[in-house]
């Protein structure tokens, strides 16, 4: 059993199967990218218990009963998340691909860290690879996800 996204999934899992298979092929979530598989890019970055793993190495049946979250999570209702939100707004997504899992990595910084200066978001980001913009507008958008949580302008219903 998965809990992904806040529903629960009993399926049989194959112990060579990993967690981004069983997100992408089983469950349909195909937000989650498949990049280099070798864990190297962060494209298929994903939160487990709120904390950032590349789910293309990871084991599937690892997760049994742990809570999953991608980031087709990230929207409540129609309502995006204040990081998509700002993400849109500093043009932070170029062709897109690594934008799910620079997404994921940046709300497993902002649970932590509400005022991240921009080398813990630097850090925060580390293991995210984008190969069009060269990173300054996605720190952008993540300090202002960050502003904008903090005063409540981003807040989700």
């Amino acid at each position: 059993m998965l809990h992904v996204n806040g529903e629960e999934h009993r399926l049989f899992i194959h112990p060579d199967e990993s967690l981004l298979y069983v997100l992408r092929e089983r469950l349909g979530l195909t937000g989650t990218k498949a990049g280099c598989e070798e864990g190297e890019c962060g494209t298929c970055t994903v939160l487990v218990e709120g904390i950032p793993i590349v789910s293309c190495l990871a084991p599937a049946l690892r997760f049994h009963g742990q809570h999953v979250e991608t980031v087709e999570g990230l929207v409540r209702g129609e309502r995006l998340h204040p990081l998509q939100e700002a993400f849109i707004e500093t043009g932070a997504v170029q062709c897109g691909f690594c934008t799910p899992g620079m997404l994921m990595s940046a709300k497993a910084l902002l649970e932590k860290n509400l005022s991240p200066t921009r080398e813990e978001i630097a850090q925060g980001l580390a293991g995210n690879f984008c190969r069009c913009t060269g990173y300054l507008k996605i720190a952008d958008a993540v300090a202002l996800a960050a502003e904008k949580m903090q005063t409540g302008r981003g807040k989700q219903v």
